[in-house]
C-alpha cells in the first residue's frame, strides 16, 4: 500500500519523492493486537478467579483489581468495589447487594452481545466470550442468593476463560514470531 496525493482536480499522483512513500503492508494488516492485549487479560482473570475461589478471604474481593486491566470491565468494577468499600456513593449495606446485581447484569448483558458477535470468527474466541457469559451468570446468582458455592463455580469459569486466552495468546503469539497459528476451530456461522 502506497500513499497517493491528490491534486486540486482531484487526481491521485504518486509522491514527490519515493522515500516518502509508505511502507508496503505484506500479508494480513501489520501486528495482532491480542499479543498486546491477552496478556493483561489472563493475569486479571486469573486474579479474579483466585478472589471468587477463596485465595484470599471474599472482605479483600478489591485485591484483584490492581493487576492487570481488561478496560472498561476492570475500570468500571475498580469504582464499583473502591466506591462501596470507601462509601463514596453514599450506597447503604443494604442496597449494596442491588448494586452489584445492577453491574453484574449489565455487564452480564453486554458481554452476551460480544458473544453473538464472535460467532462469525474461529470457535476459541466465542467459547472465550461463552465462558465469561458463564461467569458472570454464576457471579450474578451468587451475589443474589449470597451462594459461596456459585461465587466459586464462578471463580473456576474464570480460571478456565483465562486459559482459553492463554491459548489465544499462544497462537497469535506464534504467528507473531514467525511460526503457525494453533487450530481455533471453525466459526459457528459461516
Amino acid at each position: 500500500m502506497t500513499t497517493l496525493d491528490a491534486t486540486t482536480d482531484g487526481s491521485a499522483e504518486p509522491p514527490a519523492h519515493p522515500e516518502q512513500a509508505a511502507p508496503t503492508v505484506a500479508g494480513p494488516l501489520a501486528g495482532d493486537p491480542t499479543v498486546i492485549g491477552l496478556p493483561s487479560f489472563i493475569v486479571g482473570s486469573i486474579a479474579l478467579g483466585l478472589v471468587l475461589v477463596g485465595m484470599v478471604p471474599a472482605t479483600a474481593v478489591g485485591a484483584s483489581l490492581p493487576i492487570g486491566i481488561f478496560a472498561g470491565f476492570w475500570l468500571s468494577y475498580a469504582v464499583l468495589v473502591l466506591g462501596l468499600t470507601h462509601n463514596w456513593f453514599g450506597i447503604t449495606a443494604t442496597a449494596a447487594t442491588s448494586t452489584q446485581e445492577l453491574f453484574l447484569t449489565s455487564w452480564l448483558i453486554t458481554v452476551v452481545m460480544l458473544t453473538l458477535a464472535t460467532l462469525r470468527l474461529p470457535r476459541a474466541f466465542t467459547l472465550v466470550f461463552a465462558l465469561i457469559d458463564v461467569a458472570l451468570l454464576l457471579v450474578l446468582l451468587s451475589t443474589v442468593n449470597a451462594s459461596t458455592s456459585l461465587a466459586k463455580a464462578g471463580g473456576y469459569t474464570v480460571l478456565l476463560f483465562a486459559a482459553v486466552g492463554v491459548y489465544l495468546f499462544f497462537s497469535a503469539l506464534s504467528v507473531a514470531t514467525g511460526g503457525k497459528p494453533l487450530p481455533l476451530g471453525k466459526p459457528v456461522l459461516h
